[in-house]
Parts: C-alpha cells; structure tokens; sequence
C-alpha cells in the first residue's frame, strides 16, 4: 500500500508579505547607504586637496612661484622644475576637474583650490574647498 505525503508549499500571500517586508527593510537602508557614499566621496575630495597643496607647495619650492590660473593644475603632471609632481590629471570623486584660481580670490597670496561636489554646480554649499572646513 503507498502512503501519500502531503506537501505544502508557499501561498502567493506568503510570498507576497516577503516581498513586502524585504522591500520595506531595503527602503530604510538605503538612504543612509547613499548618504555614506556622500560622505566618502566629500572626505576623498578633501583628501585630494590637501594632495594638491602639498604637490602646488613643492612646485612653489622648485620654481618660486605658483602656477598661474592659465597654466592651471595641468602644470604639475610636466618635468618643470624638479617635477612632475603629480602622476595623473586631478578629477575629483564625481568626475570634474578641480578649479584652481592664482592668485586666488579667497586666499589673494595664495591661491584657490575647489571641487564644485555632487551638484556639479559652483558656489554651492556641496562645494569643497581649501579656503574653508
């Protein structure tokens, strides 16, 4: 005599409460994941920057003077003077270029140094700059 098994499987609700919880949970991380990405990004700029001083620093050291406006960062990646002093083109974390302005407008005997942040706009309070924390 065979004996039947009784299976019993998922009911479409059941799946679908799943479903409703998962996405529910995946709702409330995903906010602070993005805003930590954000975040990352911001500390990478920052980071870049004190790079760049430091590389524009050396420069001066070398040449006695900064770079020009018009000669820009793209300067630093040429043998002038004990150079190169950087390895690769500076883009920030969103894929802009850095600005840089000498002499500079919020640092007139130095110069400026700015990533215009996620937006991609200028003079934005996403802006990163070295002439403020």
């Amino acid at each position: 005599m065979t004996q039947r098994i009784a299976t019993r499987g998922f009911t479409l609700i059941e799946l679908m409460i799943v479903v409703i919880i998962i996405a529910a949970l995946a709702a409330m991380v995903a906010p602070s994941l993005i805003n930590k990405s954000d975040d990352a990004k911001e500390k990478i700029a920052k980071g870049d920057l004190s790079s760049l001083d430091l590389a524009l620093k050396l420069y001066h050291l070398d040449t006695g003077a900064y770079p020009t406006t018009a000669q820009g960062l793209d300067v630093l990646l040429s043998a002038t003077g004990k150079g190169p002093y950087l390895e690769k083109r500076p883009v920030d974390p969103w894929g802009n270029k850095y600005r840089y302005a000498c002499p500079g407008t919020h640092r007139p005997t130095s110069y400026d140094l700015s990533s215009s942040g996620k937006d991609g706009r200028d003079g934005t309070e996403d802006d990163v700059t070295n002439w403020q924390d």
